[in-house]
């Protein structure tokens, strides 16, 4: 579990609860004049909602990481899978073998340099004696597929702040399901007995807003946003004001997400971060950077971007139960040394999954004797 994530309070939720309801009861009179103020959502009751968060768990099968497992099975059938296939019947490791295995690297997309270094390292154990079987190739690949996830992975809870509400400024292009993985991001907080404050901060689209929205209702948290076009960063500067006023625990802010390669946006979010650090020391204390699997190599391009703009401190990495290329995963780690903090491998609630890299080898390679 990652560390944002444990239990804040010892008694039932009802605590929780009870603050959401107070900070409710004097949100209106605290913004309520100036037309320059963001408004402010405050969460509706919505059984219907509720019934549907409940629904979509009740829905899953099996346990969590025989899930985490099939939804993987796109990148197993084009590594793992074809890996067994090469190796089946072969008695000695040779220079066929390794054209064929990049091959198969490559396609998974593994990305050239990753792949290179892995098969220099299996090189490297062949020419010391150490490795003749084809069989233990595989498990020679694994283990070094499990250090690359491993050398970027940092304890989440580093990042959270000491006291004060913990900002977290999510960005990415459009189409990666950046608001989606908001909203499931906040029901993992709520759970842990946690407040939530979300802020539109991408007012250049209206549809982007009232996605928020819709995901504030089913999680009952309040969203705080402006008028279509207003300056992003205020927006978040008075939510950071809200949220310090009644003592929120968690901010997430959503921003604009068009095209990487345009100059205003990076200029855009390095605004924001700006403006959030100077109301807040320190703020955003997490910059997640989420990503789409089935992009393959474009998401490490955009990682670059994006890092090189704010400095990404975190990875989300979402749709990898509909692609084959789920060596991006590895790719990721090792080119960018990012911490990868969650996985999407569904479009239910909780198949937001937190990233572990153990789990994740065991449930590709079809490990389950070392599942966590």
């Amino acid at each position: 579990m990652l560390g944002w994530f444990k239990k804040k309070f010892s008694k039932n939720d009802e605590a929780a609860t009870l603050k959401e309801k107070e900070k409710g009861i004097v949100s209106d009179t605290v913004l309520s004049s100036p037309e320059c103020l963001p408004s402010v959502t405050e969460p509706k009751k919505s059984d219907s909602a509720t019934e549907g968060i409940k629904k979509e768990e009740a829905s899953g099968l099996g346990t969590m990481f025989q899930r985490l497992s099939t939804r993987l099975s796109k990148t197993k059938e084009s590594l793992v899978h074809r890996m067994d296939t090469l190796f089946l019947g072969r008695k000695e490791i040779d220079a066929d073998l390794f054209d064929e295995l990049e091959e198969i690297l490559i396609t998974a997309d593994l990305g050239i340099n990753t792949t290179m270094e892995l098969l220099d390292d299996a090189r490297r154990n062949v020419k010391r004696n150490a490795l003749s079987d084809p069989q233990e190739l595989k498990i020679v690949l694994k283990e070094k597929l499990r250090s690359f996830l491993m050398e970027s992975d940092q304890p989440a809870e580093l990042v959270r702040p000491e006291s004060g509400p913990f900002v977290i400024m999510v960005v990415g292009v459009n189409g990666v399901g950046k608001t989606t993985t908001i909203g499931k991001i906040t029901k993992k907080f709520k759970q842990a007995g946690q407040s939530v404050l979300l802020v539109a901060a991408d007012t250049f689209r209206a549809a982007a807003v009232a996605q928020l929205k819709i995901w504030g209702e089913r999680n009952d948290v309040t969203v705080v946003h402006q008028q279509e076009g207003a300056d992003p960063s205020a927006v978040a500067f008075d939510a950071i004001d809200l949220a310090v006023a009644k003592e929120y625990d968690v901010v997430i802010v959503d921003t604009a997400g068009r095209l990487h390669t345009q100059v205003n946006l990076m200029e855009e979010l390095k605004k924001i971060k700006r403006v959030m650090g100077k109301r807040l020391e320190g703020a955003p204390h997490e910059i997640l950077l989420v990503l789409d699997a089935t992009t393959g190599q474009n998401a490490v391009s955009q990682a670059k971007l994006f890092n090189d703009a704010v400095g990404i401190t975190g990875l989300a990495l979402t749709k990898l139960d509909g692609t084959a290329k789920g060596g991006i995963v590895a790719c990721i780690c090792r080119e960018l040394s990012i911490p990868i903090r969650f996985i999407g491998i569904g479009e239910q609630i909780d198949d937001l999954r937190d990233f572990n890299p153990d789990d994740f080898i065991n449930a590709l390679f079809g490990d389950e004797t070392h599942k966590h």
